[in-house]
């Protein structure tokens, strides 16, 4: 885990924010250090593991775009697959060798494979669904004690009198993570107790139901049950049109087939809003770019800021509850309009971002 302190100030307000990154790169790292003769037979029983569970059937009843994103690493192997193997044929045919064409088929699929992997990102999907596969079916030790020890932390300071709030912020596949360690730290005492901290968990473009809809992620599930129904919490979760990596206007849990509760807030939000017109164009189909927009500043005032929810001086709370978000709440020099809005002396935010 990563910690630093950050501090932010406007005219008339102050805020001091302990920034706790839960980094799991290593453990994605760890699949991408694989030899490709490994990654492949990999991905592709992730690819029939998530058919077969019924994963995708979920995923186009959902959102048709996610479903055509689970789909896009495999067409792209298909592609890759068909160019190496004509180029392959003809070579065997032109020359009377098989051979030739056998080595000459590899060698094109090779550098086709190492392209793919550079422009479109195909190496890093393929490890995405292989992690997403073996967190279902047997979870990650490493994880296992990372989450534990945060959630530990988690439970210290709501106990604490330090700060006034605790925000938990998953973004991506980092929402499926966010949703085990509040669960862990549920289970080990965490409450808001009379004057304690806020407690808040932010989900955005989350990919909570890309493994939830999967048959055999019960655990999750149950944690999922167990989380929206926790009355200290209160989670929002952001979705935007934009974004084909998350599944936009869904209502998690009764797509899951869990109990409808009042938790999670679910909120929609323009990117377009957030960036710069004219900046807007050049990455909008950029998907991992668009993606990523959730956890990167603002041009622009919009109802979905960050920044603001992790180091400005409005709780989040307030701000999800509002459809304005904090757009409002300042005056063109930074000054809080209402000062009772104000948390000045500080917020705890732990963050479960997709590497």
């Amino acid at each position: 885990m990563a910690t630093w302190q950050v501090q932010t100030s406007g005219a008339d307000w102050r805020v001091e924010t302990e920034f706790c990154l839960v980094r799991w790169d290593d453990v994605i790292a760890t699949t991408g250090a694989a030899p490709m003769w490994r990654r492949l037979p990999g991905g592709l029983l992730s690819f029939f593991d998530f058919i077969l569970a019924g994963a995708f059937w979920g995923y186009l009843r959902a959102s048709w775009r996610y479903a055509m994103f689970f789909l896009y690493p495999f067409l792209i192997l298909a592609v890759l697959t068909l160019l190496a193997l004509a180029g392959g044929l003809a070579l065997a045919r032109s020359t009377g060798s098989s051979t030739i064409g056998i080595g000459v088929g590899i060698g094109v699929f090779l550098l086709l494979f190492q392209a793919a992997q550079r422009w479109l990102y195909l190496g890093l999907l393929l490890d995405d669904w292989i992690f997403s596969r073996r967190y279902i079916r047997r979870g990650d030790a490493v994880l296992d004690q990372r989450l534990q020890r945060v959630a530990a932390d988690i439970v210290k300071a709501a106990r604490g009198d330090a700060v006034d709030e605790i925000l938990v912020v998953g973004h991506s596949l980092g929402a499926v993570l966010a949703i085990d360690l509040i669960d862990r730290a549920v289970t080990a005492g965490l409450t808001r107790q009379g004057s304690g901290p806020r407690i808040v968990f932010l989900s955005a473009g989350s990919s909570t139901l890309k493994i939830g809809l999967h048959r055999g992620a019960s655990r999750l599930r149950a944690a999922i049950a167990r989380v929206s129904a926790v009355p200290a919490l209160f989670w929002v979760d952001y979705q935007a049109r934009s974004d084909v990596m998350n599944f936009y206007r869904s209502d998690p849990l009764p797509l899951m087939g869990l109990a409808k509760t009042d938790s999670p807030l679910i909120r929609s939000v323009s990117i377009r809003r957030m960036l710069d017109p004219a900046r807007y164009p050049r990455i909008r189909r950029n998907w991992y770019r668009m993606h990523c927009q959730f956890v990167r500043g603002n041009d622009r005032r919009a109802p979905y800021d960050y920044f603001m929810f992790t180091c400005g001086p409005l709780d989040a709370e307030r701000q999800a509850r509002s459809k304005e978000g904090a757009m409002h709440a300042f005056d063109a020099e930074g000054r809080v309009l209402d000062p009772t809005l104000s948390n000045e002396t500080g917020t705890h935010p732990t963050e479960a971002a997709k590497p």
